[in-house]
């Protein structure tokens, strides 16, 4: 790598498109020999790797998307940062890549956010986008798990990801994951393989897919970059997770609030026919994904088969609820019961 090849963002926080912006800083540690490298806060800058580094030839990436906030009182906390590193490293051991100590973690991201503090834009919504990042370093042509690994934290300002509610196809005929796979983790190429059913997707005038069970494409499963959730009879209803299905924390915040808020939930296996059948009742039906990027987007339209239906995203939406009382418990105006807030 260069240290010395530089970007030079302003430091003065702007409004942009979602993960368009870095913000001034990064923290960069590699490992070698079997160890980390204490690592070091730099300058956001371009990192050199030779053509033959084994992340751009079989696989070996990793990331993790998180959320830092500035609180009403002023003070900045970073969201769930334990439950993060736990997804983190059940990826990093499906790759067969190094884990990470949380204490290295923490210190790591909490150096880049508060170089970056000013980044915090005057806005309800806004927050700093966190992107750990992991690669394969080692110089090698040759099938084989890397013994050198790059591990990056860098942010971004982050507003809206989804700017107004969104159009879905159920996806009946590709497959993003199949048991036994790697559905369950954030690695590169689980990504990579889903943009082309999603490019179909959004000529035909959709924003996302639902993806359903690779064997059958009865169940749904997920959708791009969110979960998927379902408010019917009062009921929050989403897929329980399995090896296809990821982790999600915001899936996992809005479950816990909701059982706070004294609603049912049900985390089970989720055929298409019956939200089919939910749609064609007459029933109110919500329906939205929940992401750390997305936190949560109404789904105002679902394709069933080259069938339309149109969810319930009015504003008197349960989902709207559980977002807002998300939203207070980032910004402090209610208990973190949870201890999900790591204050800087």
């Amino acid at each position: 790598m260069n240290p010395e090849v530089a970007v030079t963002p302003s430091n003065a926080a702007a409004t942009t498109m979602f993960g368009k912006q870095p913000t001034d800083h990064m923290f960069l540690a590699e490992y070698k020999n079997g160890a980390w490298n204490q690592g070091q806060l730099k300058k956001f800058q371009k990192i050199l790797l030779s053509p033959f580094a084994l992340c751009f030839h079989y696989g070996q990436t990793v990331f993790e998307g998180m959320k830092s906030f500035k609180m009403n009182d002023g003070r900045i906390s970073i969201f769930r940062p334990k439950k993060h590193l736990e997804r983190l490293n059940i990826s990093l051991e499906r790759m067969c890549m190094p884990e990470v100590a949380f204490d290295f973690f923490l210190d790591a991201m909490s150096q880049v956010i508060k170089a970056d503090s000013t980044w915090f834009e005057k806005t309800e919504d806004s927050a700093l986008y966190i992107r750990p990042l992991m690669i394969a370093s080692e110089e090698k042509l040759g099938v084989k798990v890397s013994d050198e690994y790059l591990f990056i934290i860098m942010c971004s300002p982050a507003r809206k990801y989804f700017t107004k509610p969104v159009k879905v196809k159920v996806e009946s005929t590709f497959t993003r994951a199949c048991e036994g796979g790697t559905g369950f983790t954030k690695c590169g190429g689980n990504y990579g393989g889903a943009y082309y059913p999603t490019h179909l997707a959004r000529l035909q005038g959709f924003d996302q897919v639902i993806w359903t069970d690779g064997q059958t494409h009865e169940f749904v499963e997920e959708s791009g970059t969110m979960n998927v959730m379902f408010i019917v009879d009062g009921k929050l209803i989403t897929p329980a997770l399995s090896g296809t299905i990821l982790d999600g924390i915001t899936r996992d915040s809005i479950i816990t609030l909701a059982k706070k808020k004294g609603m049912t939930v049900e985390e089970r296996r989720v055929p298409v026919s019956e939200v089919e059948q939910w749609l064609e009742s007459g029933k109110r039906v919500e329906a939205f994904g929940a992401g750390t990027a997305a936190i949560i987007a109404p789904m105002e339209q679902i394709d069933i088969n080259g069938k339309k239906y149109s969810p319930y995203i009015g504003e008197d939406a349960t989902m709207y609820e559980l977002k807002n009382y998300l939203n207070e418990v980032w910004r402090g105006t209610k208990p973190d019961e949870w201890g999900w807030n790591h204050i800087l």
